[in-house]
């Protein structure tokens, strides 16, 4: 109940790293538990942009609505605000007809904005500041801006891709204009009262096991048209320098494109920063201690991991 004597909305998370088996699971539950699923992917939320972002294909999706998939366009601004309030409004919809919403994916900051009462509509901007690292970024590399969070903000260094720009500048915004880290309001919010009842699963698997999907993933990203994919968005006036083609898969084959690297160079930069993005997914996740933990190499077949995750959902919230 909240302050009002209104029950908390339900809401079902299902997380892990990319390659896991998200998408398959997701469907089986929204099925099995009458659900739609709300994508917490920030690529997923671009349109034209599908098979580097492994989007599920519509004729995959069994009828059940998607949403926060194709919302925008690549050279739109996406922000975790942008994200929240439009998650929280499918939230409500979803919830007013009687249905769960499955909120799935892999960008944490998209579900600790959810669940955390997050406020990135707060007045903190600095516009100069950000130019000024935007331009630092060009002249020395995102690597060195990114460094910048070593020391004072650890938690989002290690969470945060260098390439990851826009919020690697936030991160460092905020504590320019606080003293603090944004990792510190972060853990806060965690103390303000609960918007839902939730039920938060996590997938993960065997390292090694992960890795060799995430390869087999990226080789099929490339028979399926990635190339085609990324010169198509090119050849419709998107910038490489826009956040969207900033994205693990495009801005690779972008440099393909452009000759500075061979494709199996580019596939192999691919394979290799999706193994490193899938760890770094894992260490974010795993300090958060709501979080059931189901290792997908424990079930044979996955309607029996499915059957699995629906008890455990059952245990934190009342399906009805």
């Amino acid at each position: 109940m909240n302050n009002n004597g209104h029950e908390l909305p339900k809401i079902c998370i299902l997380i892990g790293p990319t390659a896991v088996g998200k998408t398959d699971i997701s469907l089986m539950l929204a099925k099995k538990l009458s659900g739609e699923i709300i994508s917490a992917d920030s690529a997923q939320v671009y349109r034209y942009m599908d098979i580097g972002t492994a989007k599920v294909k519509p004729e995959e999706r069994l009828g059940i609505p998607h949403y926060l998939l194709d919302e925008v366009d690549p050279d739109e601004s996406f922000s975790v605000a942008a994200f929240r309030n439009r998650a929280e409004k499918y939230i409500l919809d979803i919830s007013s007809r009687g249905l769960l919403p499955i909120i799935t994916g892999g960008t944490g900051l998209y579900i600790h904005s959810l669940l955390n009462n997050l406020d990135f509509t707060e007045s903190i901007s600095d516009p100069d500041f950000r130019a000024e690292m935007q331009t630092l970024a060009l002249e020395k590399g995102n690597a060195n801006v990114h460094s910048m969070l070593r020391e004072i903000d650890p938690a989002a260094y290690s969470s945060l891709h260098p390439n990851d720009l826009r919020r690697v500048i936030r991160a460092l915004e905020v504590y320019r204009h606080t003293g603090k880290p944004i990792s510190f309001y972060q853990e806060e919010s965690r103390k303000l009262p609960p918007r839902y009842q939730f039920a938060y699963i996590g997938l993960t698997m065997d390292r090694e096991r992960l890795y060799g999907r995430i390869d087999m993933r990226v080789n099929k990203m490339i028979s399926e048209g990635l190339v085609e994919e990324v010169e198509g968005l090119l050849k419709m006036g998107y910038s490489k320098e826009l956040t969207s083609m900033q994205a693990l898969g495009y801005k690779e084959i972008v440099q393909y494109l452009e000759g500075s690297i061979t494709l199996d160079e580019a596939i192999r930069i691919i394979q290799r920063d999706s193994r490193h993005y899938a760890k770094r997914q894992l260490t974010w996740f795993r300090r958060d201690p709501r979080i059931t933990w189901l290792n997908a190499d424990n079930y044979y077949r996955r309607d029996i991991l499915a059957e699995n995750i629906i008890r455990c959902i059952a245990g934190k919230i009342t399906l009805i």
